[in-house]
């Protein structure tokens, strides 16, 4: 996952619903990562075809779908490239055009051919990475459920889950991090919610002329998005479809995530952007709070345009 995981819980079989989180994380770990080995990710890579394992071939139809919903600004066949620029390695690197020209061919959900076996188009590959914290949080949930715990936070990196709410029976307050420094841009107060954020803050790499390399990249040019957003968050009742919607609408920018939300529904949306504004969706009126210090523009969309 790649990330620091904090768990905490507190209701029902608590101990042994915290150890059987931490045994599923890493379960999913050993199967979904593409940089180990022995995973059914990097078997499939490795070899091109592969019976899957359940976890790895639901999440793996499931992401075709949100590439198809989402044209493309999300995809996990984006893999090639990902290794190109190394942004997330020891080892970063700018390629030149010529390089990703090479390889925006090989990427696109029609590469990947799901039967019995799932067979990838030669030189193609996949990248879960872009959604299995959120999967893995989706089947923390239901693990916290089936021990009976009735209040809990888990947090893996960006995405977290609350589950119920506080001990004395309020909504968790969920911080909306700042990404253009410390503390918080918002607070949300959620229950029962997965809230998962995607920007370009956390991980990138500076070339040796001063620019910044941010590691989501755009599956439609090959590079790193030219967003004018800093951050995206998703609040939805689906970890899975939140944490690929949020790299998505990241991908695609203020406008084309408005109208996607727009278009969809089903979620809740906030967009932090780079000449500082802070959108929300109608659905988070009552649970959205500005700290004191903030000092974005809170805004609220609606569900049409404005005339």
């Amino acid at each position: 996952m790649d990330t620091y995981m904090v768990i905490t819980a507190e209701g029902g079989d608590t101990e042994e619903a915290v150890k059987s989180v931490s045994r599923e994380i890493s379960r999913l770990e050993s199967v979904l990562s593409r940089t180990i080995d022995t995973s059914s990710v990097s078997r499939l890579n490795t070899e091109g075809s592969a019976v899957l394992d359940e976890d790895t071939s639901s999440l793996l139809a499931a992401a075709l779908t949100y590439s198809a919903d989402t044209n493309g600004a999300f995809d996990v066949t984006i893999a090639p490239l990902v290794e190109l620029w190394g942004i997330t390695s020891d080892d970063p690197r700018v390629p030149s055009q010529e390089e990703i020209d090479a390889l925006l061919p090989l990427v696109g959900g029609e590469h990947v051919h799901m039967d019995d076996a799932v067979t990838l188009d030669t030189g193609c590959a996949v990248d879960l990475g872009g959604i299995a914290k959120g999967y893995a949080s989706q089947q923390v949930a239901d693990i916290l459920r089936a021990h009976g715990v009735t209040s809990a936070v888990v947090s893996l990196g960006g995405n977290v889950y609350v589950c119920g709410g506080k001990p004395d029976g309020t909504p968790w307050n969920v911080g909306i991090q700042d990404p253009a420094g410390s503390g918080y841009a918002a607070m949300v107060s959620l229950t029962d919610r997965f809230a998962v954020t995607s920007g370009g803050y956390q991980r990138y790499f500076e070339a040796e002329d001063g620019t910044v390399y941010r590691h989501i990249l755009d599956p439609r040019t090959g590079r790193p998005a030219d967003s004018d957003l800093l951050s995206v968050t998703i609040i939805s009742d689906d970890g899975t479809a939140a944490d690929a919607y949020s790299t998505a609408l990241y991908v695609m920018g203020e406008q084309e995530a408005v109208s996607f939300w727009r278009a969809h529904g089903g979620f809740e949306l906030i967009l932090i952007t780079a000449d500082g504004r802070l959108l929300y969706t109608p659905g988070l009126s009552d649970a959205i709070t500005k700290p004191e210090d903030c000092a974005y523009d809170f805004q609220l969309l609606t569900a049409q345009p404005a005339a």
